[in-house]
């Protein structure tokens, strides 16, 4: 069976507080790879993007432990849960076609289905599903994944969403933090399930083709055949080769198996950023200004600030009242973080090809440096 091992929130301590002392940007790539090399990780790589778009991508190590592919900064990384935002996202844009209404009660949007719910779900809506408080468990039982199998991926999950909902909700819904893929999964299906499209295909359709993300896909990216893409590597090192081992399965893509480059994750991030200032047209569709605020705006509940696939908190380096919102991603194999200051304009977004602790240690250093090439840049261009 495929990997069943998305990484949860991790490591909210470790994030980017202030900046550090900044390099000059010519010592940028050098520094990172001394941060590499201290972690003992193969690769790592980092982004700094603006509302002018990418300001740079440095990259460094190599695509597979041992072996003498260097990474370049046109490869690509597997994003794990940093796809979740993406779904919010298509949802969003769903919504603003008329597909999908944020308030409309999911027994109500499937009625099919509604004497099989629980009836707890019953009168939940996609934003429960989005915000982790719905009361479903981080995944399905493995029994569900195992009944499933031989079907498409759309059918796939559409057994999974069934089978969920016809038990009660781990926790009462609406109430405290439940992390769960499960949830982004059957929102990513009841995307499926209005459109009659596979979830991949609306993201290529909807989001990555009008952003011009040409590298976007899913799954673990490259060939088997040849060292032509980055490599996840396991706890003790060793790369996986790309493969139904190197990654979860994709039944549960909505929660966690996009890849890309940094140059196409940076279109992405920037949207949010852009977002956060006025309407913008993505295609044939535009995201008002307060489609950007609800996706921006946490859920009114207990424990972390959580909402459509961001984690709020405060951060002094982000301008205005201080609010930023970050997310990282894992499939155990490989790493990844974004931090935005929305009022700033300013995101950095950080890769590895493993998720050991010291990897992770390592992409909050690399997400610390570069935003303090940010306040370098800035102060620069303001003493001119």
């Amino acid at each position: 069976m495929q990997r069943l091992s998305l990484l949860l929130l991790v490591c909210l301590g470790l994030a980017p507080r202030s900046f550090a002392q900044a390099p000059a940007a010519t010592d940028l790539g050098e520094r990172i790879e001394e941060i590499r090399k201290e972690a003992g990780i193969p690769a790592l790589g980092g982004a700094l993007v603006t509302l002018d778009g990418l300001q740079g991508v440095w990259v460094t190590g190599t695509r597979r432990a041992g072996g003498e592919d260097r990474v370049t900064t046109d490869d690509l990384w597997h994003l794990g849960s940093c796809t979740k935002s993406m779904t919010a996202t298509l949802i969003a844009l769903l919504v603003a076609r008329g597909d999908l209404a944020w308030e409309t009660a999911l027994g109500e949007l499937m009625p099919d289905i509604a004497s099989e719910m629980d009836v707890d779900y019953a009168d939940l809506t996609l934003v429960e599903l989005l915000c982790h408080r719905a009361g479903l468990p981080a995944n399905s039982a493995e029994a569900d994944f195992r009944e499933s199998e031989g079907r498409s991926v759309v059918e796939q999950r559409e057994h999974l969403m069934r089978a969920v909902f016809g038990r009660p909700p781990d926790h009462p819904p609406r109430g405290a933090l439940l992390y769960s893929n499960t949830g982004f999964m059957i929102a990513g299906h009841i995307a499926e399930r209005v459109t009659g499209k596979p979830w991949e295909t609306l993201m290529q359709e909807l989001l990555f083709t009008p952003l011009g993300m040409t590298s976007a896909g899913f799954g673990p990216p490259g060939s088997a055949a040849v060292c032509d893409q980055p490599r996840g590597h396991t706890e003790h090192g060793e790369p996986l080769e790309p493969g139904p081992e190197a990654d979860n399965p994709p039944v549960i893509g909505p929660a966690g198996t996009v890849h890309c480059s940094l140059a196409d994750w940076a279109k992405y991030v920037r949207l949010h950023l852009a977002g956060a200032r006025g309407d913008v047209k993505i295609g044939e569709l535009t995201l008002t200004r307060d489609a950007f605020a609800r996706l921006h705006t946490p859920y009114d509940g207990p424990k972390e600030k959580y909402g459509f696939g961001w984690v709020f908190e405060k951060r002094p380096w982000a301008g205005g009242d201080g609010t930023a919102f970050w997310h990282n991603g894992s499939n155990t194999l490989w790493y990844c973080v974004t931090w935005l200051g929305p009022a700033n304009g300013v995101a950095v977004l950080v890769t590895t090809n493993s998720a050991s602790a010291k990897a992770k240690g390592a992409t909050d250093q690399v997400a610390a440096l570069l935003l303090a090439e940010y306040a370098r840049r800035t102060h620069s261009a303001e003493t001119r």
